[in-house]
């Protein structure tokens, strides 16, 4: 964890503007996922020709680059402070823009156009796992420790505004541009960031001991497996929503998306403190109710005001999912360990996001689109039983734990 600056207690919108000038740069990574989300399963399966599955290992391919190198991530930033670390996962962003825009310059040939597609959103999975966790330390060393939550509530907020925004835009850049002016626009974001975070001051970087790993699993790993299970959901969303869209003929998926990410950001925003007021599993067991409930109508629908209000309902029960579930896995551990409770709990959402491409591709091909929501529904339903079980039996929290609350 950086070192705060010593400085007079922030508090209000000078706090939130304090936080947002550093998360801004998360915001930029964010963009650049955003960007190509949908237009590339779209590009890979219709204009490339290659089937289902090689369009959902396309876009799950950075989930899995930023599965592996989050924990790399959180070293280099104790090692070298956070700000080198996001100007270097906006390298990383850039970079994917670069893969993007030589895949465009070589649709002659398709294995190479693939390959390099591949390559860019590898290096963008990089470069978002470096960016996001060097944005979030730098923001805890900008305004201290104790609030951490806000920066953390504020990276979510901009995550998902990004993807708002960047979907409809890319589709844009897409149909001015096609893949090149895709890839430019990609490549002028991160451009423009690293231009933006290079005069910024740096905050000093901790020399603590580096938290383990794999030190708290046992304590985390059912709380992340529900995690897993719900963010099922927005992989198929994220994914899928394209081809899905294209299948029954409608217009409208770029929108889709938005609406997706509109809701998550509104219910962060309207519902602050239900966490605080309701407790962590109850609201994770509201909002898996209503995840479920919105999948289910986007497997079933047949007009599209009924797939846009199942994509509204799984925004809204996706979007505090992870902090609340997150509060109760933390808690798990003592208190020096809580940082290394987060970053394993994390890691169980990367790898269902990097999954569910490539499964609910293969689903798809065998029993068609629709089906991969009515099945990412059942995930959800699991995971909300499991709360449940959760709720009933929680885990015997560790004696330092208990003394430390």
């Amino acid at each position: 964890m950086p070192e705060p600056v010593a400085e007079p207690t922030l508090s209000g919108l000078r706090l939130n503007l304090r936080i947002v000038s550093v998360v801004m740069f998360n915001f930029a990574s964010y963009l650049t996922i955003g960007l190509p989300l949908a237009v590339l399963p779209g590009y890979v399966h219709d204009v490339m020709g290659f089937s289902a599955f090689w369009a959902g290992l396309v876009i799950s391919l950075q989930y899995f680059a930023t599965l592996l190198s989050r924990p790399h991530a959180g070293r280099y930033a104790d090692l070298l402070g956070p700000k080198k670390i996001v100007v270097f996962g906006l390298c990383g962003c850039f970079l994917s823009g670069l893969g993007y825009l030589l895949a465009g310059s070589t649709n002659g040939w398709p294995l190479a156009s693939l390959l390099l597609l591949c390559l860019g959103r590898v290096i963008l999975g990089i470069g978002q796992s470096f960016a996001g966790t060097g944005s979030t330390l730098w923001g805890v060393g900008v305004v201290g420790s104790m609030h951490i939550g806000r920066v953390i509530s504020w990276n979510g907020i901009v995550t998902y505004g990004a993807m708002a925004i960047g979907a409809p835009l890319g589709v844009l850049c897409y149909a001015w541009g096609g893949l090149r002016g895709l890839a430019l626009t990609v490549m002028g974001v991160a451009l423009l960031a690293i231009l933006l975070a290079l005069p910024r001051a740096a905050v000093k970087a901790s020399k603590g001991k580096p938290l383990p790993f794999r030190a708290v699993l046992g304590r985390v790993w059912l709380y992340g497996m529900a995690l897993a299970l719900a963010s099922a959901g927005f992989g198929t969303i994220a994914t899928f929503i394209t081809l899905f869209y294209d299948a029954k003929g409608w217009d409208g998926a770029a929108f889709a998306l938005t609406l997706f990410s509109g809701t998550f950001v509104g219910t962060r925003l309207l519902f602050p403190n239900s966490i605080n007021r309701l407790g962590g599993l109850n609201v994770a067991m509201i909002c898996f109710s209503v995840e479920m409930v919105g999948l289910m109508l986007v497997g079933m629908a047949s007009v599209p005001w009924m797939a846009k209000i199942g994509v509204l309902l799984a925004g809204a029960g996706f979007s505090l999912v992870f902090p609340a579930l997150g509060v109760v896995a933390v808690k798990a551990v003592p208190q020096q360990n809580q940082g290394a409770a987060l970053a394993t709990y994390t890691v169980f959402m990367d790898l269902s996001l990097g999954v569910t491409g490539p499964l609910a591709g293969l689903v798809m091909t065998w029993a068609g689109v629709p089906v991969i929501y009515l099945a990412a529904a059942g995930l959800v339903a699991v995971a909300l039983l499991l709360t449940w079980r959760l709720k009933k039996r929680p885990l015997v929290e560790p004696p330092e734990a208990a003394s430390s609350s």
